[in-house]
C-alpha cells in the first residue's frame, strides 16, 4: 500500500536519502527544508505527486501554512518523520552565543512541535498515523561541547513518551536514534574521524524499510535504527 510520508529537513543528509529511499520505495514524500535551492532541485527531480516546499519549521506560522495545505490536498499522513536539526560548533555551554543557542531549540524542540501541532489533528481525527521523532545517541547519553544538542535530544525523547500517552489507539509517537552516520554535522563533532562511520546512503538502505515497518504496536518506545 502506498503510503503519505511527510518529512522535514530534506535538502540534505538524511532527510534528503530518506526522501529518495521513500520515492523509490513507492511512496508519496511531502517534504520540506530551508533551502530554495535545494527544494527547486527536488521539484524538478520528482514530480506530483511528491510535493516539496520551502519552510522553516522554526516559524510557526510557516508551519500551519504548509500543514494546512497538505492535509487540504492529500489528507492526514500516514507516516511523519521530524528530522530537520541543527547542532552548534562545538563549545562549551557557557561559551555559545545566545544567538546559535536559541536557534537550535527553535529548529530542534520547537520545530517538531509546529509540525506536530498542525498535522497531528488530522491524523488524531482518523485514529491512524506514525510520529517519529528523530532522536539520538546524544538524546540517551552525553557529551562535552555538545550540551544544547544534548538538550535538545533529551527533550525530544521526553515529549515523544510523553505524547506517546495522549495518542488514541491505531497511532505512536517514536524518539528514533538514527546512528552515527558520517554526514555534515557529525563532521562538525567528528572532524576527519568522521569518516570511519557509514555514509548517508548506506544508513538508508537500512532506515527506509525500518521506517516502513513501524506500527502503532511500537507507541512510546526508543528505537534506533538497526546497525
Amino acid at each position: 500500500m502506498t503510503k503519505t510520508i511527510v518529512i522535514t529537513g530534506v535538502s540534505r543528509g538524511l532527510g534528503r536519502v530518506m526522501t529518495e529511499g521513500m520515492i523509490a520505495a513507492g511512496h508519496t514524500v511531502l517534504g520540506c527544508a530551508r533551502s530554495p535551492q535545494a527544494i527547486a532541485e527536488l521539484q524538478q527531480q520528482y514530480a506530483a505527486p511528491h510535493d516539496f516546499a520551502v519552510v522553516d519549521v522554526a516559524k510557526d506560522a510557516e508551519v500551519k501554512d504548509w500543514c494546512d495545505r497538505l492535509v487540504q490536498r492529500y489528507g492526514a499522513p500516514d507516516l511523519v518523520v521530524n528530522n530537520a536539526a541543527i547542532i552548534n560548533e562545538l563549545a562549551p555551554l557557557w561559551e555559545i552565543p545566545v544567538d546559535e543557542f536559541d536557534r537550535l531549540i527553535d529548529i530542534n524542540i520547537k520545530g517538531v512541535v509546529n509540525v506536530i501541532r498542525h498535522l497531528v489533528p488530522a491524523m488524531v481525527a482518523q485514529q491512524r498515523g506514525i510520529i517519529v521523532n528523530f532522536s539520538s545517541g546524544w538524546g540517551r547519553s552525553t557529551s562535552p561541547e555538545v550540551a544544547s544538542y544534548c538538550a535538545s535530544k533529551w527533550a525530544i525523547e521526553g515529549l515523544s513518551q510523553a505524547m506517546a500517552q495522549e495518542l488514541p489507539a491505531g497511532m505512536a509517537a517514536i524518539a528514533l536514534n538514527p546512528g552515527i552516520i558520517n554526514t555534515d554535522m557529525l563532521q562538525i563533532c567528528f572532524g576527519d574521524d568522521a569518516s570511519a562511520y557509514p555514509k548517508a546512503q548506506a544508513w538508508g538502505k537500512r532506515a527506509v524499510p525500518f521506517l516502513l515497518k513501524l506500527t502503532s504496536r511500537d507507541n512510546g518506545r526508543s528505537l534506533t535504527v538497526p546497525s
